[in-house]
């Protein structure tokens, strides 16, 4: 009998390290130093020289660094915030729950990452940041929309949760890490993640030495000194046993990325020109980590798909199946520009294979063989 086939194998991963996992969490439980442990400062200057950024703020989540780095820019209520349709709410929610407008355009079918030549519709006298989302694990095209926020006097938060060690390339050969080219990159670390804790985690990375100490303080109830509060803040922490499991996960990164790009390739090489099936785009000016294997399923086939493989024990996700255009939550609050077509069409198209490091070509194989026994059907 064959073993289960998931979405993500966090288990096998963990099997690998245990020892080294095992061990950093017993230091954290002998000290008993579970609320900012030296593991936390110690994960925050690891993952600066990864990410070769000068600050990191360790924060409680994802959705909590957004919030934090907006909160840290000072903004207005009312003031708009552009955004891409196709994304998970979180990126949506903290402009809202600030009082802040947020402002969708469409993004590029092929790439999912927002259009750039759509972001300088949607700037108006309010605009005052753009919030671009490395979807799925390679980078939105940053420096065309770096140009545009210079030429306008934006702030750029970029949503880095999906795109950790992605590389972006400049038209002059420079490198960039995803997350560190704006005023602030913001990053998860939730267990699915590329590098992910055994809880809830994230954090923000900024180059610019006031942002950071802002960002810092507003993480921290708005104090800088204890009991002395300069600033509203909020409480969001990452606990020093998450630090402990990122501090080892985070040396293995490079493998992880290897063997995620490798099975990405594998998918790609038997999917390619198959029935209705679109495979992942790959740009010349970014890196791909591929938090996701994301398909496009032509003709109205998705669901269909999805069901088929699912009856075989194969699970298949759908990332994500209503743009926020469409989403109760902001048909009050928010703007939208254009039509949105492309974002409207992907919700209803795309569709996740299993992804994660511990993907074997038999795996593999078993999820290919079941989407070409349905596109035959067809």
């Amino acid at each position: 009998m064959r073993s289960e086939i998931r979405m993500v194998d966090l288990k096998g991963q963990y099997d690998k390290i245990k020892d080294e996992i095992d061990s950093e969490i017993a230091k954290v439980m002998a000290s008993s130093a579970f609320i900012n442990g030296p593991q936390v400062n110690e994960f925050a200057d690891n993952l600066a020289r990864f990410q070769d950024v000068k600050y990191i703020i360790p924060c409680a989540n994802g959705t909590d660094a957004l919030q934090i780095a907006l909160m840290s820019l000072g903004l207005k209520r009312g003031d708009e915030v552009i955004i891409p349709a196709f994304t998970y709410v979180s990126t949506a929610e903290v402009i809202g729950l600030l009082g802040l407008t947020p402002v969708m355009v469409d993004v590029d079918k092929k790439t999912f990452n927002i259009d750039i030549d759509e972001i300088e519709k949607a700037v108006t006298a309010k605009t005052k940041a753009i919030v671009p989302v490395h979807l799925y694990g390679q980078s939105c095209d940053m420096e065309p929309l770096m140009n545009i926020a210079r030429k306008y006097n934006l702030y750029v938060v970029e949503d880095n949760a999906q795109a950790i060690g992605a590389e972006y390339i400049f038209a002059n050969g420079m490198r960039a890490k995803t997350g560190t080219m704006g005023d602030f990159g913001c990053t998860s670390f939730f267990p699915s993640k590329n590098l992910g804790c055994y809880g809830d985690g994230g954090a923000l990375a900024t180059n610019n030495a006031e942002l950071g100490k802002r960002a810092r303080m507003i993480a921290n109830h708005g104090q800088k000194t204890k009991y002395h509060h300069n600033l509203i803040g909020c409480n969001s922490r990452l606990d020093t046993i998450q630090a402990a499991v990122l501090n080892v996960k985070l040396k293995h990164l490079g493998e992880y990325e290897k063997a995620r790009y490798d099975a990405a390739q594998y998918y790609t090489s038997a999917l390619k020109g198959i029935g209705e099936i679109v495979c992942p785009f790959e740009v010349a000016y970014s890196t791909h980590v591929y938090h996701q294997y994301t398909l496009i399923v032509k003709n109205g086939f998705r669901d269909e798909l999805k069901m088929y493989l699912g009856k075989k024990g194969i699970p298949a996700m759908i990332y994500y199946p209503l743009p926020l255009q469409k989403q109760e939550a902001f048909r009050a609050i928010a703007k939208s520009i254009g039509d949105l077509d492309n974002a409207t069409e992907l919700s209803s198209s795309v569709l996740s294979l299993p992804m994660h490091t511990e993907l074997t070509h038999e795996i593999m194989d078993e999820v290919i063989d079941g989407i070409i026994a349905f596109m035959k059907r067809m």
